[in-house]
């Protein structure tokens, strides 16, 4: 373990492509330590309480059918590397497919890169609904990174418990999203490999990169309107010690977030909760989840700043 296994293992990339995948998984995992995941059959039995209460609350609220993945897992930080680096090679196959093969040292360059992009996500990420992208139809996912939950529950000074049925119930409300809209996998992989075709030719597709945007800033805007009116007990503690976490980043952290375009996400949960809250402050919740009736009824870019213009589009 350590930072000279990790560059060993990137300084040694190799095949064809202008990324080592095997050698990104390697150095992200030499470079972080896995953590615990010495789990008791009460801990694991309260994970899959959590997931299968906030269902049904998630049910209750939106009045979805949807049920949970089949793979619900609780991970260390190597397991979830394993997932998303398989994600991550999946999603940029098409760029590998168009490009030259890399000189050694932009190999090792672009290994580097996704290796360290990697590895600040996987010490970050608490939990992740995964609906697995490009996967050829596999089932989706709901991951828990329990040593971040306990790590960050111990910085923000609340129970482990309370924090971690907070994380899965907003990822579970991620599921409900999917479970309403069963065209939305097709949208966002059509959109995403619009993007990656475009890109790999040298052109950037700003409308297919506008649509991701929007449709995931609807995403997660929606998740923190439901998760808002389905978790069960009291939270803006909890909110607001993470907020303070985030602001009290340092200069580097903040650099880092910024380069991996989470700060992006941050700003879609914002614009997103916003546009929910006040379609539901002028009409109510059921309105609201009319998004995932057709990619039609997704706002628009302009929608998501003019709610009213979105409300008389749909009714």
């Amino acid at each position: 373990m350590g930072i000279y296994h990790s560059v060993r293992a990137v300084t040694g990339a190799s095949g064809d492509g202008p990324i080592d995948w095997e050698a990104v998984a390697n150095a992200a995992k030499a470079s972080v330590e896995p953590g615990n995941l010495d789990v008791s059959d009460a801990e694991r039995e309260a994970y899959a309480a959590d997931a299968k209460d906030a269902r049904d609350r998630v049910r209750e609220v939106t009045d979805i059918d949807f049920d949970l993945p089949d793979r619900v897992e609780i991970q260390n930080r190597h397991h979830w590397l394993d997932a998303n680096v398989a994600t991550f090679e999946r999603v940029m196959r098409p760029l590998e497919q168009q490009a030259q093969t890399a000189p050694g040292l932009a190999q090792v360059a672009n290994t580097g890169s996704m290796a360290f992009a990697l590895r600040f996500l996987s010490k970050h990420v608490l939990g992740q609904y995964d609906p697995l992208l490009l996967a050829d139809g596999e089932p989706h996912a709901l991951y828990f990174v329990r040593p971040n939950i306990r790590h960050v529950a111990d910085v923000l000074g609340v129970p482990y418990g309370r924090f971690r049925r907070w994380i899965a119930f907003h990822e579970v409300t991620h599921a409900a999203e999917f479970g309403a809209a069963p065209w939305l996998s097709d949208h966002l992989e059509a959109n995403m490999q619009e993007a990656i075709d475009k890109l790999s030719g040298g052109d950037i597709d700003r409308t297919a990169l506008g649509e991701l945007d929007t449709t995931m800033t609807a995403v997660e805007g929606y998740a923190e309107l439901i998760m808002d009116r389905a978790f069960d007990e009291e939270y803006d503690d909890m909110r607001r010690k993470l907020e303070q976490r985030r602001e009290g980043q340092g200069p580097v952290e903040a650099l880092i977030r910024r380069y991996l375009g989470l700060s992006v996400k941050r700003r879609q949960y914002e614009r997103g909760k916003e546009f929910f809250e006040t379609v539901v402050e002028m009409r109510d919740v059921e309105t609201a989840g009319r998004v995932w009736k057709s990619p039609e009824m997704l706002p628009s870019d302009d929608e998501l700043d003019d709610p009213a213009a979105w409300l008389r589009r749909v009714e």
